[in-house]
């Protein structure tokens, strides 16, 4: 049966909240207040050594005087160790002191696996340089690893805070070129590339070299090759030139950025300006040896690099401000951490969640390092952010575990009324989402935002297409897999001036994403629908419209903007499964979409682009995309 289908929320204005808002009572509002000021009954804070934090052992740092020999064989190994390990539990971070590492004579050749973060320590990113490249190459899957060669899988990555200067000669095909051949939830941030090329795709391995990134935010590049991805975001950057398109390459706030007047050939979309961006937050070690995180401030209508004169502005936290927890750490010593007023970093693991993560001041950072994974136990659900400004969720995924759990992330009370300060929005970096694909997982909602101003900075949603369990090939296996690995809907927006910068959400059984609120503004949106309905009714709404739109925007919405988005579609399961729209709007002035598609991956129908404009995507036409420019039409 066809999970239920959530509720359109009807909006709420910022005026009605503010003023329901100044009718609390007196009384209660000091009584609340003093219930959140009183301390939680705890063990007294960790001491944390400012020099020598203890990140644990899944944590490595290298200082400029460890022999290239010795960093080259380390990552070599644990390059060995996750280059395949996609549903794996390992968590790994490799971070790189400030100095110079390599050489032209002996360059330095990083390949970044599975759950694994190579970031630089320095406040700059010109403050560590790695002489020669950092790389991700295409995953060989047949004829014992020479056949079907391509980047389609190639998921949570990190790299950042690093100036590569590329030394790659004599390399054959790749002289001169460092390879990110990446798809989704890989993050790419405070780079400074120099000295070759950055291709996005692995051209030198068998074909069919297909990708489907990707994200870079805060970087210097030189020239881009984009090869075969099929879609990318790269935000507030510089880049010397950007080779191709293939169907959605969005540039937002890019010095150097590529017109896209001839849109949609090639299909670029540029937009001078972010309208609300902030920079990830990040680990550094000031001059006398102490460590701290750097917290960067909010911009409006921003553009370009944030470190290109000086120090990126915003605030930096002592470590020792800091709880920094491990897998052994209860939820309750978290909690009481965060009730203390501590921030919170996680270090590389997978945590068992059964109790709700619970982070309620103002302008508190959670960072994860090495892709630091929350699991959801018993239903639970493992993370809450109150409505507080400030607060900032970086470097966590999210997976749901095997009892249903109403939702992953809650941002905000289901009753939001508090008024946050826009220019100080919370929060949410490289947060990723999965329901299913290590384990069997089970979720209603994976990500709800309630409160006002928020800021989804890259995201990946998915609900697994893949995995170790629940997903055995046929029909029986597929038809096992829509009822055992459920995800009803992937992202539900009740928050009015929400923003997202690279909104990627995959495969759920209703709407993939449901945005209620008003002023929404979104920048690169990407959408794979369910590649498992075994019916038609299984993939049919309660009114009867066929299937479910890869992004709704409720009925009653009257301002909302989306910039450069596409809903693909691949029914493996079952080829004659339809869908009407890949998107769907109301029709009104202050509902804008721009630069939209869809697109057959080879199985499967989505009959218009959105409501009932554009053409049928199936397979006909498969790989080529139906485009609307601009909807509704000027």
């Amino acid at each position: 049966m066809p999970a239920p289908v959530p509720r359109l929320v009807a909006p709420t204005t910022r005026a009605a909240r503010t003023a329901r808002i100044a009718a609390l009572a007196t009384g209660t509002a000091l009584i609340a207040s003093a219930l959140l000021a009183t301390p939680a009954t705890a063990a007294p804070p960790r001491t944390v050594d400012p020099f020598h934090p203890d990140f644990g052992p899944n944590v490595t740092i290298y200082s400029p005087d460890t022999p290239v020999a010795d960093i080259r064989a380390d990552l070599d190994a644990l390059h060995a160790r996750q280059v395949d390990a996609e549903m794996s539990t390992e968590r790994q971070a490799v971070y790189f002191l400030p100095g110079e590492y390599g050489s032209a004579a002996d360059p330095l050749q990083v390949k970044v696996g599975y759950y694994t973060e190579i970031a630089g320590l320095g406040a700059s990113p010109e403050d560590v340089t790695v002489h020669g490249a950092v790389e991700v190459y295409n995953r060989c899957l047949a004829d014992g690893g020479t056949g079907n060669c391509l980047a389609l899988v190639n998921f949570w990555r990190t790299i950042a805070n690093l100036s590569i200067d590329i030394q790659a000669a004599d390399r054959g095909c790749r002289t001169g070129t460092d390879f990110w051949a990446v798809s989704q939830a890989v993050s790419m941030r405070r780079l400074d590339v120099a000295g070759g090329n950055l291709s996005l795709m692995d051209y030198c391995t068998a074909g069919p070299q297909y990708a489907s990134g990707g994200f870079i935010a805060d970087s210097r590049l030189p020239n881009v090759i984009n090869g075969s991805q099929q879609q990318w975001l790269i935000r507030n950057s510089e880049v010397a030139n950007w080779s191709n398109a293939v169907w959605n390459q969005v540039f937002s706030g890019v010095v150097g950025a590529p017109d896209d007047a001839g849109f949609p050939n090639p299909p670029y979309t540029t937009l001078d300006t972010t309208p609300v961006s902030r920079e990830k937050p990040y680990l550094y070690v000031d001059a006398d040896g102490r460590y701290s995180v750097r917290v960067p401030a909010a911009q409006h209508e921003s553009s370009g690099v944030t470190w290109a004169d000086g120090e990126t502005a915003g605030r930096s936290i002592p470590i020792t401000d800091f709880y920094i927890a491990t897998p052994a750490d209860s939820v309750k010593d978290i909690n009481n951490a965060l009730a203390r007023g501590q921030h919170l970093i996680l270090t590389p693991g997978v945590y068992d969640v059964a109790q709700t993560i619970k982070v309620k001041r103002a302008d508190t950072v959670v960072l994860g390092l090495g892709h630091a994974t929350l699991t959801a136990v018993g239903g639970a659900v493992p993370l809450e952010v109150k409505d507080a400004e400030g607060i900032v969720i970086a470097g966590v995924t999210i997976d749901a575990g095997t009892q249903l759990s109403p939702v992953l992330l809650r941002v905000g009370a289901a009753d939001s009324d508090k008024v946050l300060d826009p220019a100080n929005p919370i929060t949410l970096s490289d947060v990723y989402f999965r329901v299913g694909g290590p384990h069997i997982g089970k979720a209603t909602t994976a990500l709800e935002v309630n409160a006002d101003d928020v800021l989804i900075d890259h995201t990946w949603v998915w609900r697994g297409d893949h995995g170790v369990e629940g997903f055995t090939n046929g029909v029986n296996g597929d038809t096992d897999r829509w009822q055992t690995n459920t995800g009803t809907t992937g992202v539900i927006v009740n928050g009015d001036d929400v923003t997202a910068t690279g909104l990627f959400v995959e495969h759920f059984q209703t709407y993939n994403t449901l945005w209620n609120g008003e002023n929404g503004r979104v920048v690169l949106y990407q959408n794979e629908l369910p590649y498992d309905p075994p019916t038609q009714a299984d993939w049919t709404q309660p009114n009867g419209t066929l299937g479910y739109p890869g992004y709704k925007v409720a009925d009653g919405v009257t301002t909302h903007r989306l910039d450069g988005a596409g809903v693909y579609v691949f029914n493996q399961n079952n080829p004659s499964i339809l869908t009407a729209n890949g998107f769907e709007v109301p029709e009104t002035p202050g509902v804008r979409l721009h630069h939209i598609m869809t697109v057959n991956l080879s199985a499967g129908t989505v009959q218009h682009v959105v409501d009932g404009i554009g053409g049928q995507a199936d397979n006909t036409n498969t790989g080529t995309p139906q485009f609307v420019i601009d909807y509704p039409a000027p």
